[in-house]
C-alpha cells in the first residue's frame, strides 16, 4: 500500500532546516503508452541512471502501459559546506544553497565520460553567459575529424549548440556549467568534463547564482545520515576512475555507520549494510536492525498522478506525401522495433520515428525529412548509432 496520492511530488526545491541531512521522499508514478523512462526522468527532475538503477528489470525503451515506476526523489546531502554549488560526481546531482535561506535546489547533471573526467576540487563560477556560441577546442574537433564528423570552428547560439542557452565558466580552465542540446544524456558520462543540466534546469540555476558563487566538486559514492530516528545509507558505484577506490571507500562508510549509531546507542545490522552497498541503487535506506526493507519503503512510496503530458517528451509528426523518410530493416519481434523508436527520438537532436507494422514484420520509419540530403546524413546517422541497414525513401509526390 502506499502512504497516499497526490498530482505532484517536490522535486527541486526543498526546505532544510537546521542540519538536516535528508530531502525529499520516494514516490511512484504508473507509465502511460509510449512512456520512457527518459520521459519520466525529465518530467520528475531525475537523470537516467537514477530512474533506470531504482527500476532493474524494466526496459528503459518500451515500457508497457500501466507500469509501477519508482521515483527515486529522496537525497542524502553531501558531506561538504552548505555554500554555493555542491556536486557529488558519484550520484551525477547538484545542490545549491542560496544565502541566507534554508533550502536547497537539486538537479541531475551529465559529467565527463571515462578519459574527460570532471575535475574535482574548489572552484567558483567566474562569468554567466546566455546565449553562448561555442569555440570548439582542438580536442574534441580532432575527435570528431577521425569519426567522419567535422565540426566549424565556432557553432553560434541555437538548437545545435551543444552548450545549450546558458552557460557558467568555472573557474576550472575548460570546464563550464551548461545546458545542453540532448537533454537525454542527462544523468550519465557524456560530456568533454563539463557540467551538463536539462534546459529548464540551467535556466533556474542561471537565475539564482552570481558570478563568485562558490563550487565545490566531489566524490562521495557513499553517503549515511540520521533521518528523524532511522539511520539511513545510499550507496552509488563509485565512478570508474575511483573504483580501484571502493574497499576504501566502503570501509570508511561503515565506520561513519558506527559513528552515527553511536550517537543514539543504535545498534546497525550489517547484513542490511551489505545488502544496500551490493544494490548501490541510490535509494536512501534503513540499516537499523528490525528497521523497514527496500520492499517497505518503495510499498509507502507516494502515488504520483501522471502529468498527461510529460515534460519534453518527443513529438513525432505525421508523414505527409511531399516528405523524406528513412525506413530501418525489419523486425520480428515488435519490442526491438518500440525500442529502437523510442531511443531514436530521444536522440540529441531528436530523429522523429515510430513503428510501423505490415504482415506480422515490423519496422521503424524516420522522418519526416524536407529534403533528400537532410535524409542522407538522418540515415547514416541512424546506421553509424546502432549498425542497422536503412534505406531513404522518396516522397510520393517524387516517385
Amino acid at each position: 500500500m502506499t502512504t497516499g496520492r497526490a498530482d505532484i511530488v517536490e522535486s527541486h526545491a526543498f526546505s532544510i532546516a537546521g542540519q538536516e541531512q535528508i530531502v525529499g521522499a520516494l514516490a511512484v508514478v504508473d507509465s502511460q503508452r509510449d512512456d520512457t523512462l527518459s520521459d519520466l526522468a525529465r518530467h520528475f527532475g531525475l537523470g537516467f541512471t537514477d530512474i533506470t538503477i531504482a527500476n532493474p528489470g524494466l526496459e528503459p525503451w518500451a515500457l508497457p502501459e500501466d507500469q509501477r515506476v519508482l521515483l527515486p526523489l529522496q537525497f542524502i546531502l553531501p558531506e561538504a559546506s552548505r555554500n554555493g554549488v555542491v556536486l557529488n560526481l558519484a550520484n551525477m546531482r547538484m545542490f545549491y544553497y542560496p544565502k541566507d535561506r534554508q533550502k536547497v535546489l537539486t538537479f541531475p547533471v551529465g559529467i565527463g565520460r571515462d578519459g574527460w573526467n570532471t575535475p574535482l576540487g574548489m572552484t567558483k563560477i567566474v562569468a554567466k553567459k546566455a546565449n553562448p556560441s561555442w569555440t570548439v577546442p582542438e580536442s574534441i574537433h580532432r575527435e570528431h575529424q577521425l569519426l567522419g564528423d567535422p565540426l566549424p570552428k565556432v557553432i553560434p547560439s541555437g538548437p545545435d549548440n551543444p552548450l545549450g542557452y546558458y552557460a557558467m565558466p568555472l573557474g576550472f580552465t575548460g570546464y563550464l556549467i551548461h545546458g545542453t542540446n540532448k537533454p537525454y544524456g542527462i544523468g550519465m558520462q557524456v560530456s568533454h568534463g563539463c557540467v551538463q543540466l536539462y534546459p529548464e534546469d540551467v535556466e533556474m540555476l542561471f537565475e539564482q547564482v552570481s558570478v563568485g558563487t562558490p563550487v565545490r566538486i566531489v566524490h562521495q559514492p557513499y553517503l549515511a545520515a540520521w533521518g528523524q530516528d532511522t539511520l539511513y545509507l545510499e550507496a552509488h558505484r563509485p565512478l570508474e576512475k575511483w573504483g580501484k577506490q571502493d574497499k576504501k571507500l566502503q570501509k570508511a562508510v561503515r565506520a561513519k555507520l558506527s559513528e552515527l549509531a553511536a550517537e543514539k546507542n543504535a545498534v546497525v545490522d550489517w547484513l542490511r549494510v551489505d545488502e544496500v552497498l551490493n544494490r548501490a541503487d541510490g535509494i536512501p535506506t534503513p540499516v537499523l536492525q528490525d528497521g523497514e526493507d527496500l520492499a517497505a519503503i518503495t510499498a509507502q512510496a507516494l502515488q504520483v498522478q501522471h502529468p498527461g503530458r510529460l515534460y519534453g517528451q518527443p513529438a513525432v509528426n505525421e508523414l505527409t506525401d511531399s516528405d523524406w523518410s528513412v525506413v530501418t530493416e525489419s523486425f520480428t519481434n515488435e519490442a526491438d522495433a518500440q525500442k529502437l523508436a523510442a531511443m531514436l527520438n530521444h536522440l540529441g537532436p531528436q530523429i522523429p520515428a515510430r513503428k510501423v507494422e505490415k504482415d506480422g514484420v515490423f519496422q521503424v520509419v524516420a522522418g519526416p525529412f524536407k529534403s533528400k540530403k537532410e535524409t542522407k546524413i538522418m540515415a547514416k546517422r541512424i546506421q553509424s548509432s546502432f549498425d542497422l541497414e536503412v534505406t531513404p525513401v522518396k516522397p510520393l509526390a517524387n516517385r
